[in-house]
């Protein structure tokens, strides 16, 4: 058996506005209710479960997103349209710029609780890779 990530806690200011944000901007469906989770399906059958956190104090964490050209432009135009700020970089020190390394592209957002986001068409380490992630 393959290792696989099933899914994700992610802690959150609020767990039904949180879900909502990632399955909009990314274009996936409604997040459902599971047990304290809002539930949002990711394509490969892992999920992100949003928590909102018992002490309202949220550490940062980083998701990223392995996507198709299709579904980069998309997501981006839905960036576009909210006017959220976007970057280059993991640092955060290069806005509005699309990152071309690797032979593909890539951006970092944030989501509502201050968590980077980031979609990108080629895995680390370039075009090579894609292939094996992207069908």
């Amino acid at each position: 058996m393959a290792v696989v990530i099933n899914h994700i806690v992610v802690h959150c200011y609020n767990k039904e506005e949180s879900a909502a944000f990632i399955a909009d901007v990314l274009g996936l469906p409604e997040p459902r209710p599971f047990h304290c989770f809002q539930v949002v399906c990711l394509d490969n059958g892992a999920t992100l479960d949003f928590l909102d956190s018992p002490d309202n104090e949220i550490v940062w964490e980083h998701f990223a997103f392995l996507v198709d050209e299709g579904d980069f432009d998309a997501i981006f135009a839905r960036i576009q349209t909210r006017k959220m700020q976007f970057w280059s970089d993991p640092f955060c020190k290069l806005p509005g710029v699309i990152n071309t390394d690797d032979g593909g592209r890539s951006i970092y957002f944030k989501d509502p609780n201050g968590h980077l986001l980031e979609i990108l068409t080629v895995p680390y380490g370039g075009e090579r890779l894609a292939a094996k992630y992207i069908a």
